[in-house]
């Protein structure tokens, strides 16, 4: 007879193949005994586990003792129970694994969130993983950093308005039982006596602090007093600053309308309160320091301030005077009665050189006439004719400079003294030199 598949058998051959065995102390007839394949096993564990509602979706916290990824994406990992030792195996899907909120390492403690369910390739029954989360301190520390993300989103750390330089009323929120009240208004009191401070009491631990806080924030905003918050407490432990990371807590003091200075913990704490607050310090000293400046300092400066003015204000008037002196000695130079005097020499000056002028030019002229006069005289036609010449005319008064003339011409002749009238008789040739 061939191999045949185990459904395949009849239940009623089954049973005759089975009878007569011994199957133990208790016998019981084998038509009662289901008969199931491999498969069947698988599947109706599968179904079991599905149908479990406690199975279908649970956290199970553990720590990470193996982290693999295969080629296909898929991340494989083991949960170890510290305590007692057992194992859980868990798989993430590729599609799975982008959504995740953290990647997970060797040697982390994790919550898991998934369904537990059967792996019928290997026998064993698995962790479907949908997410995971850091667990203790680490989940505490991841759903701090959510908030804050999610509160920086909206703005609520934008907050950097500026403290008043000398502030004459300040509020202050924190513990009346606290350490850092009391070094607080030692540091007050020390840089800058006289300053009003508004006390209003807090609960700074446990689970009523949040609410306690925001109250007193509240009450600081409606006396309307303050030109500036301080919110403190003294050192301690992560749990013990928790309120200042409480939701409730950052919102009021984002919302305060007046500046908020912080001085939460030690130096290496920080809170979601610190990033809404418009200055954050270190310690409740360190926060009192920022608000109020330091009287002495301010008298220090006061006096080299001081200092500064009267040699500037020597300096100034060294500068005035050698100014007035100047100005005595210009005023000096431009007296109405020194400028007319100098005008008058100016003036006189002009006119002798005007003067002198006049009489080179005058002088110029009579010499420039007596040469005219005696050119003039040499050229006068009547001393020739005193030296015995006379001008010949004809008829009509033109000179007569040639020879060449028709006879019987009638000439006038002009002598020195007195005139006569000739007529061409007879014309020569000059004579050849």
């Amino acid at each position: 007879m061939g191999k045949r598949r185990m459904r395949d058998l009849d239940p009623q051959a089954m049973a005759l193949a089975f009878d007569g065995l011994d199957f133990g102390t208790e016998s019981f007839p084998a038509e009662e005994v289901p008969l199931l394949s491999v498969g069947g096993v698988s599947g109706y564990l599968k179904s079991l586990l599905a149908g479990d509602p406690y199975l279908a979706r649970l956290w199970v916290v553990g720590e990470v003792s193996s982290c693999q990824r295969n080629r296909n994406g898929h991340l494989f990992l083991t949960l170890v129970d510290p305590e007692s030792g057992d194992i859980l195996k868990g798989v993430i899907w590729r599609s799975q694994t982008s959504r995740l909120s953290f990647w997970p390492e060797v040697g982390q403690q994790v919550l898991a969130l998934g369904q537990i369910g059967i792996y019928s390739g290997g026998s064993y029954y698995r962790l479907v993983i949908w997410q995971l989360l850091p667990a203790g301190e680490g989940l505490l520390a991841w759903r701090l950093q959510q908030l804050k993300a999610r509160l920086a989103a909206e703005g609520l750390f934008d907050n950097q308005r500026p403290l008043p330089t000398h502030p004459q009323c300040i509020a202050v929120v924190s513990s009346p039982d606290a350490a850092g009240w009391g070094d607080i208004r030692r540091t007050l009191n020390q840089r800058y006596p006289g300053l009003r401070v508004l006390f209003s009491p807090a609960q700074v631990q446990g689970e009523a602090a949040p609410a306690s806080i925001v109250r007193a924030i509240r009450r600081v905003e409606q006396d309307g007093r303050a030109e500036v918050l301080l919110i403190a407490r003294g050192g301690g432990s992560g749990e013990d600053l928790a309120c200042f990371n409480d939701e409730r807590v950052v919102r009021a003091i984002a919302e305060c309308p007046i500046p908020v200075v912080t001085g939460i913990g030690h130096q290496r704490d920080e809170t979601l309160a610190d990033y809404a607050a418009d200055y954050a310090a270190h310690t409740p000293t360190a926060a009192a320091e920022r608000i109020v400046p330091d009287l002495r300092e301010l008298q220090r400066q006061g006096s080299q301030l001081r200092q500064k003015l009267i040699e500037r204000t020597l300096q100034a008037l060294e500068r005035a005077r050698r100014r007035f002196q100047h100005t005595q000695r210009h005023l000096a130079q431009i007296h109405p009665e020194r400028l007319l005097q100098q005008a008058q020499e100016r003036l006189t000056q002009r006119q002798q050189r005007l003067v002198q002028a006049v009489r080179h030019r005058f002088h110029h002229h009579q010499q420039r006439q007596q040469a005219l006069q005696e050119h003039l005289q040499a050229l006068d036609p009547t001393a020739v004719l005193r030296r015995g010449y006379a001008l010949v005319r004809d008829e009509r008064g033109s000179l007569v400079r040639t020879h060449h003339l028709p006879l019987q011409t009638r000439l006038r002749i002009q002598l020195a003294s007195g005139s006569l009238w000739a007529r061409v008789e007879e014309s020569h040739e000059p004579p050849q030199t």
